[in-house]
């Protein structure tokens, strides 16, 4: 079973509510927040927690709770959910709306969810993703709007693939969930604009530039013709390899060594975190 937190109430998840006049199912103006816990404890915490932030700022929704605040709470939830690590979504809602537009008070959801590993056949083989010509409103905000990738799952699933990779006007920036990397040489480069900046891209970087000359920039359709590997990554997909982007194969189809490199370094990370 697990735990969550709604307004300083805690109790079973199933048993926590929101109002039907909250802004997000109104309005659908809300933002979440999404990491997992490694031996108990929450990986990567100051920067999740500086990225909630910056979005509810984006999004004008006051912080009900002060960072110390919900990290206690956080705490209390895996231990009410039996010690095991989870994932921990924090939900912020535009909150009840007395004319159904304007903020009032921000309703806060802090739930504890089972964790959805990534298959393992998928760190053998790579996935395959499809392109889509979009980029996503406020990118550097996780909003809850996630309308695009859930019209697109039909057409994700027609052509074999895993996910979708965006890109406008010939230029990448994400995929539906996850950020993007490719391998040139020595050079792991990564979109810089129009993306929402991941916590585990962060710490990938963060790791990569010990072994390669990590470069932040614009990412054309036209580099993938000549990458050696490409990745995403997500809390959940860790670091992925993409073998395909929709006919066009990546490198020799193959999971590379470069790609697998960097998840052995974010494993042994999180083995001791």
């Amino acid at each position: 079973m697990h735990y969550g937190y709604f307004n300083g109430t805690i109790a079973p998840t199933d048993q926590l509510a929101v109002g039907v006049t909250d802004l997000s199912l109104l309005r659908g103006y809300g933002l979440f927040d999404y990491f997992l816990t490694y031996n108990g404890r929450p990986f990567q915490w100051d920067w999740y927690w500086e990225r909630f932030q910056n979005s509810a700022m984006r999004m004008h929704l006051p912080l009900p709770l002060t960072k110390a605040e919900t990290y206690a709470i956080v705490l209390e939830l895996v231990e009410q959910s039996g010690g095991l690590d989870v994932g921990v979504r924090f939900i912020l809602t535009g909150g009840y709306s007395s004319d159904s537009i304007s903020i009032e008070k921000p309703n806060l959801l802090i739930l504890t969810e089972s964790i959805h590993a990534t298959p393992i056949v998928q760190y053998e083989q790579g996935i395959k993703v499809i392109l889509d010509e979009y980029v996503r409103e406020m990118a550097e905000v996780k909003s809850t709007d996630y309308k695009r990738v859930i019209l697109l799952a039909q057409a994700i699933r027609a052509a074999g693939a895993s996910d979708v990779l965006y890109q406008k006007g010939g230029e990448i920036s994400e995929l539906s969930r996850s950020n993007f990397f490719l391998i040139k040489g020595n050079q792991l480069i990564t979109p810089n604009r129009n993306i929402l900046y991941g916590i585990t891209r962060r710490t990938v970087i963060q790791l990569a530039q010990r072994d390669f000359d990590v470069v932040e920039r614009p990412v054309l359709l036209s580099d993938l013709y000549d990458a050696e590997e490409a990745f995403t990554t997500s809390s959940t997909k860790k670091v992925l390899p993409i073998t395909q982007v929709g006919e066009l194969t990546i490198g020799d189809g193959k999971v590379g060594p470069k790609a697998k490199f960097l998840l052995e370094q974010f494993d042994e990370l999180i083995a001791n975190w």
